[in-house]
């Protein structure tokens, strides 16, 4: 689900960042519970129960996630090496996993400038963690910021990315956060709008299209626990997320084609 609008790294982060509450570890996370999901670490027995709950109703969850984070590999390494981006702006990036943004771009071209936006200070934790990387080519930057405030990821990321230039912007498993009445579209546009002529913004997002009997089961158990809802989207309703867009072949499509 691409559009196109007309090593090690060197990390920073802005100081002004506020990603929000602090820890509460009695209540599943999103980024915790995906990071479950993939086989990671870093999640707490809240996490854990929900995980689990949501596997029980729709075991296929695993697999989505793993071919999501999949989907993020090919869609960087073909916009680094095909599409020649050297920029990407990694929104609702979560929590360190086996496959990373700036990795991928940076072994298709040392010179990428990658910088993760998100709202948990978990995240937030790992990227300080990760701060004394350095190298004289490429940049890895974290700026805490909400989706829900498009503008303010943008003006904290440019003091990584330079938005006169192409920039790829990912949102990856995250727009299914955001509420009907927050407007996702309007973000998106939000988001586009900073962008420049030759830029790239890729989706994806969780669909009850091909269960909807589990899927929709699986969100209401999620949905009772976790600290953020989801909401599914059908693929009119996803589409429509690019607006005027020009869409990539194969189009909206299962992240696994």
């Amino acid at each position: 689900m691409t559009a196109n609008i007309g090593a090690p790294s060197r990390l920073s982060e802005a100081r002004d960042a506020s990603p929000g509450a602090r820890f509460n570890l009695s209540v599943a996370h999103p980024a915790r519970v995906y990071a479950y999901w993939l086989g990671g670490k870093d999640h707490f027995p809240a996490d854990r129960k929900v995980a689990e709950e949501v596997i029980q109703l729709r075991p296929q969850v695993i697999a989505s996630a793993r071919a999501n984070r999949a989907f993020l590999a090919r869609a960087v390494r073909y916009l680094a090496a095909e599409a020649g981006i050297r920029q990407f702006l990694d929104i609702g990036a979560g929590l360190p996993a086996l496959i990373n943004t700036h990795e991928v771009a940076q072994q298709v071209a040392a010179e990428c400038k990658v910088v993760y936006a998100d709202n948990d200070e978990l995240v937030l934790t790992h990227a300080r963690a990760l701060l004394p990387s350095t190298t004289a080519e490429g940049a890895c930057g974290y700026v805490g910021a909400d989706l829900h405030e498009p503008e303010t990821i943008v003006a904290r990321a440019a003091a990584t990315l330079d938005f006169t230039r192409p920039v790829a912007v990912l949102l990856l498993a995250v727009l299914h956060f955001i509420a009907d009445a927050a407007d996702p579209a309007g973000i998106v546009a939000r988001l586009a709008s900073a962008l420049a002529p030759g830029s790239y913004l890729v989706i994806s997002h969780l669909t009850a299209d091909f269960a909807p009997h589990d899927v929709t089961a699986a969100i209401q158990a999620y949905n009772t626990q976790a600290s953020v809802p989801v909401v599914a989207r059908t693929h009119s309703q996803v589409t429509a997320l690019f607006g005027g867009l020009r869409l990539l072949a194969p189009g909206v499509v299962p992240v696994a084609q």
